[in-house]
């Protein structure tokens, strides 16, 4: 049965509240980046989690600390990207690129300007492939994503991989949109995924 509009608003809303009260649960004061895992001495946490359908955004977070997400006002439709300092964990950039209507080069330059030892942070919300050139989904590539390859429309997509790491260090989760399997209406359920990443060594 599809839901309408206004039962898929309720039903976010609903989870969304549901998974803050859980949050509160797990961790007091973590807020929106409680981890259920501490990472070793020399790697950084991350924990990211696509949009749901076109109404809650994404969020991004790293070391605990929220870089990206609708409370700070940096999370928009598209992908969603946070640049970190390999090194140090000190966020560089977030930015977001609209996908649907927007113009794909800006995302390029960003790309082509990601420094070495970088950690690089994507999450989809809405629609991330339209606009997505192969120039774009290359340089992703690179960064290590196998998914970004066959990104579709509405698809849901996290990703975590870095400038001058080993590929086989990034990971990701990618759900594809299928109206016969989607959670919401026109878009699949959300994905998320958490770690840990090794620091840079130069």
């Amino acid at each position: 049965m599809t839901r309408r509009p206004k039962d898929l608003r309720q039903a976010l809303s609903d989870g969304a509240e549901q998974s803050g009260q859980n949050q509160k649960k797990e961790a007091a004061g973590a807020g929106p980046c409680s981890l259920k895992r501490s990472c070793p001495q020399g790697q950084f946490s991350f924990l990211l989690q696509s949009g749901a359908a076109n109404i809650v955004a994404p969020k991004i977070c790293f070391q605990n600390k929220l870089v990206l997400g609708s409370i700070m006002n940096n999370a928009g439709a598209g992908i969603n990207v946070a640049i970190i300092d390999g090194q140090t964990g000190r966020t560089v950039q977030t930015s977001f690129f609209n996908m649907y209507s927007g113009d794909v080069n800006p995302l390029v330059e960003l790309l082509q300007g990601v420094q070495t030892g970088s950690v690089v942070l994507m999450a989809s919300y809405d629609e991330p492939a339209t606009k997505l050139s192969e120039d774009a989904r290359r340089l992703i590539s690179e960064l290590g994503s196998v998914s970004v390859k066959s990104l579709g429309f509405r698809d849901s997509w996290v990703f975590v991989g870095g400038k001058g790491a080993s590929k086989d260090s990034a990971v990701e989760k990618h759900m594809k949109n299928n109206k016969e399997t989607n959670k919401y209406d026109q878009w699949p359920e959300l994905v998320e995924v958490q770690g840990c990443i090794a620091k840079y060594l130069g």
